[in-house]
């Protein structure tokens, strides 16, 4: 029979991957003390596997990519569809405004660095290469390649490929970066309250909730099994959302069809931020049924479950979906531009989350650096460390902030073809153009971190977290 196992064989190896990581992280003490992830560890259990082993029978990565790319926009709208947290009367942290000017930071001060660096080896590589870096770090694989296959109908040749390259090496650096992070918090203190906590208990060290430890509640049945799963009844919400955010996005090209290779560009690129398109209506959507009086059927817990799969299965698929081949090209400017801009963002993320927000700090920086160098999954998964259950205001706060963030970026996706035209035209005005353009999201992220930050904004500037002299 004609059938298709693709996803099947997909899913069965990143579950065998998990279920080996998870009895690796409870036997092996190193797993334990730095905090890897089971999920990282087993993407880089099946990274060998999807590069040497299964291409020798005709077996590639490129459906996995799709399988990871839907997990992130699942993953997105589950979170969404949960109710708000409860919001803490006389305490402000600077939430969705600050979430908002962390991503933005990313683009403006990444965009500046590759553009800079890219001087260096003009007229040697395409002037947008340094472009890649808030495009693979910033925005992840699926924006870094779409707009990479734009470039090269312009000249650059193997621009995919090199978006790509550059994607998965911000994704490295965010996982041990963050798990750095984390760890250099734990030892100093910057981390505080219930994440601390979190990271003393055993359970979370080793993975498992041991044998004498009661279980924890985690989901509740708003439905009669009779009827339909309470399980089946969220999947299906979930669904249902994420098939109206497809078709939203279809009309959305349609509509930019008739603006003719602008808007068809355009339209190529947004399919990339399809999680942002899938979390507006997921907001929608729970105002509806807020709206008619059904929220008390959806529980934050079964949705929260739904979230922790995905990340799951998302992270180790992402990074099993890593090419050796995609590094063979540029390799060494490639390397030398993202490890700068890796360093570059390890520092100033702690620097300016430290001095931005008033409350969950911490969770702040991870989830902020891990989105400004891989993708939402990098994000969430640094966040469960700490936060294992969402507990905290940090996840709904960026998804809140999604939306702001997008009409933010709206003009920096609409001039990212400068410094390409800047080669096909010979006018290196195009490039200067894009420079200013960066320049000016660098001003607005400064505007706004001023007003959040107020007297704390250049405090201590040589310590790279701030603390209060108690």
């Amino acid at each position: 029979m004609d059938f298709s196992w693709k996803i099947v064989i997909d899913a069965g190896a990143i579950a065998i991957a998990l279920l080996f990581s998870t009895l690796l992280r409870a036997k092996v003490r190193f797993f334990q003390k730095y905090l890897i992830p089971n999920a990282l560890t087993a993407g880089f259990l099946l990274l060998p596997i999807y590069n040497f082993i299964l291409p020798l029978f005709g077996y590639t990565q490129h459906r996995l990519g799709e399988l990871v790319y839907h997990l992130l926009n699942i993953s997105f709208i589950a979170m969404t569809l949960r109710s708000a947290p409860p919001k803490i009367k006389g305490h402000s942290g600077g939430g969705v405004l600050g979430m908002a000017a962390g991503i933005l930071s990313g683009y403006a001060l990444q965009a500046l660095l590759g553009l800079g660096l890219t001087l260096f080896f003009l007229p040697r590589l395409f002037p947008s290469f340094g472009l890649f870096l808030p495009l693979g770090f910033a925005s992840g694989p699926g924006q870094s390649y779409a707009i990479g296959k734009g470039w090269e109908s312009m000249g650059f040749t193997g621009a995919s490929t090199v978006g790509l390259s550059v994607a998965a090496l911000g994704y490295l650096w965010g996982c041990f970066g963050g798990i750095w992070l984390i760890n250099l918090g734990r030892k100093r203190g910057w981390l505080e309250g219930e994440g601390l906590a979190a990271l003393k208990d055993r359970a979370i060290l080793s993975g498992l909730v041991p044998r004498d430890r009661e279980r924890l509640v985690g989901a509740r049945l708003t439905t009669d099994s009779d009827s339909i799963d309470s399980f089946s009844f969220h999947l299906s919400a979930v669904a249902f959302t994420y098939l109206l955010s497809y078709l939203f996005l279809r009309l959305v090209t349609w509509g930019l069809h008739f603006a003719g290779d602008t808007g068809m560009q355009l339209a190529t690129n947004l399919w990339g931020l399809n999680f942002i398109f899938s979390a507006i209506i997921a907001i929608l959507m729970r105002k509806l049924i807020e709206g008619i009086k059904l929220d008390y059927l959806l529980d934050d817990d079964t949705l929260s479950r739904v979230t922790g799969f995905s990340v799951d299965f998302m992270l180790a698929g992402s990074v099993a979906a890593i090419s050796f081949t995609f590094i063979a090209m540029y390799w060494f400017p490639i390397l030398l531009m993202t490890t700068i801009c890796a360093t570059m963002t390890l520092w100033v993320t702690p620097w300016m989350c430290s001095r931005m927000f008033h409350d969950n700090r911490f969770e702040r920086m991870l989830m902020i650096y891990g989105v400004n160098t891989g993708t939402l999954s990098t994000g969430l998964a640094l966040l469960r460390v700490t936060d294992p259950e969402f507990k905290t205001s940090v996840a709904s706060d960026y998804m809140l902030s999604a939306g702001l963030t997008f009409a933010l970026a709206i003009p920096f996706v609409m001039t990212i073809n400068f410094p390409a035209w800047a080669a096909t035209t010979g006018n290196m005005a195009w490039y200067w153009a894009e420079f200013g353009v960066a320049g000016a999201y660098l001003l607005v992220v400064l505007g706004i971190y001023l007003y959040l930050a107020k007297g704390r904004a250049f405090a201590k500037p040589g310590q790279i977290w701030y603390r209060e002299d108690k």
